[in-house]
């Protein structure tokens, strides 16, 4: 038997394939939308893909679960509590799949949804591993405060914390010591608050660092667990609906996408006015020329977060790169979220009419009282510390309508972390706010003020 794991770097998204080295079958745990890595380690292993598991509807990423079955007739399970749309086996509480010398075993673990399975694996009779999909992660536990408007079944926040609280300590706690745990995500996820850095564990290790099962009645747990989640981006009820549903193959979804034109200089004049341009070149290039109506979100950085965050869905947009290689990656990364089908056209841009002002940060950092300074972090960042003492909080995910929040009888310099976000951000406002005021981006140099 072979366990392998797969990393969606962008998306904090770890995947699975158990391999029977026996009978030459896979089986696929929470697979992401690009179904090519795994049709890849099978040819490899000269092994078909038999089964397919959802752990539950996944709200930050399209899994490719029924392109997969499509594919290869490959069984998909999921937990009858789903209510999926697509063709599967209900996989529930003691239901067990075999093949060759490994048994998996579903475990109800409701809390970070109401339908969330964990799948237990035992080979030759004794337990290994566990796979945990968003209910227990390395260091935390996924949150439950995602399910109050998507799925078929919708129920509140305090409710799936408490039954996360008995999921964790009747089903999950309850496991040998040494049983390895494998989450469906890592640091960086929006499904989970503090997670570790590190891609498994075990229950033994869990036990002694993970807060979450730690010794606390049920109403200190789920205390703690409500409090200071992140924000919830536009694109998560979207997902969970759309995976429920099933997702279209990923090359014919992309593949239906126009694209062709190179723009260097002037605005394209069939192109709608009224729609987002989403320009993912690196900021220097976008600073110096861009199209009207054109926010920065660049390759290097969350892009699916905050493209699913600014834009709605069923909203559409035009998107911009600096190559056809790099318009065909974003278009991938688009995908991963299922917003491919909002994207009206795709295209390579070399300049545009609208340059930004660079700021001069001596200047700024001399002069700080003569601008409004927007801090575009996330509300928990800024209860943490506040980096300017003046400034105005106003998180990316709230820009688009917030802009009215903003003063305009100074000149606007706006800053996250780390740059990524400020660049997002002063290319909105400047945007919105079509010259009425000078915008600025600290961008990098925030870092100097840190």
């Amino acid at each position: 038997m072979q366990i392998k794991q797969f990393e969606n770097k962008n998306l904090s998204h770890y995947s699975y394939a158990i391999l029977s080295e026996c009978e030459k079958k896979i089986v696929l745990i929470d697979p992401s939308r690009d179904a090519s890595q795994y049709y890849a380690y099978a040819k490899e292993n000269d092994a078909q893909i038999t089964g397919i598991i959802e752990t539950h509807p996944h709200a930050d990423f399209v899994s490719s679960h029924l392109e997969l079955h499509q594919t290869t007739g490959a069984i998909i399970f999921t937990s009858k509590d789903v209510h999926a749309l697509y063709p599967h086996q209900p996989f529930d509480e003691g239901q067990t799949i075999e093949v060759g010398k490994f048994k998996l075993i579903a475990l109800n673990t409701p809390g970070h949804s109401p339908d969330s399975i964990s799948i237990l694996l035992e080979y030759e009779g004794k337990q290994k591993c566990v796979f945990t999909g968003d209910t227990l992660f390395i260091g935390d536990c996924g949150r439950p405060d995602l399910r109050e408007a998507a799925g078929k079944i919708q129920t509140t926040r305090l409710e799936l914390a408490r039954k996360m609280y008995h999921s964790l300590r009747d089903k999950l706690m309850l496991l040998e010591d040494d049983v390895i745990v494998y989450p469906a995500h890592g640091a960086g996820t929006l499904c989970g608050k503090n997670l570790s850095n590190e891609s498994s564990s075990t229950i033994a290790e869990e036990k002694k660092t993970n807060w979450s099962l730690q010794d606390a009645t049920e109403e200190e747990f789920v205390q703690s667990l409500l409090v200071d989640q992140p924000f919830i981006p536009h694109y998560f009820p979207f997902d969970v609906e759309l995976n429920r549903k099933g997702a279209p193959g990923l090359k014919d979804s992309i593949d239906n996408i126009k694209r062709g034109i190179t723009v260097d200089g002037q605005p394209v004049s069939t192109f709608d006015k009224s729609l987002w341009v989403i320009d993912t070149r690196n900021e220097d290039d976008f600073k110096k020329g861009h199209l009207p109506h054109s926010i920065n979100l660049m390759e290097k950085g969350k892009f699916e977060t905050w493209l699913g965050s600014i834009i709605k869905p069923g909203e559409s947009f035009y998107l911009a790169s600096e190559s056809n290689e790099q318009l065909q990656r974003m278009l991938d990364r688009t995908a991963s979220i299922g917003y491919e089908s909002q994207v009206i056209e795709g295209f390579v841009i070399k300049s545009g009419t609208i340059i930004e002002e660079k700021l001069n940060a001596g200047e700024f950092e001399i002069h700080q009282q003569d601008y409004t300074i927007v801090d575009v972090r996330n509300a928990t960042e800024v209860k943490e510390r506040k980096i300017f003492e003046n400034s105005i909080s106003i998180p990316l995910a709230e820009m688009s309508n917030r802009i009215n929040d903003i003063p305009t009888n100074k000149p606007i310099v706006v800053h996250c972390a780390g740059g990524y976000r400020s660049a997002a951000a002063s290319s909105l406002i400047h945007s919105q706010l079509n010259g009425q005021v000078r915008v600025l981006d600290l961008g990098e140099a925030v870092k100097h003020f840190l």
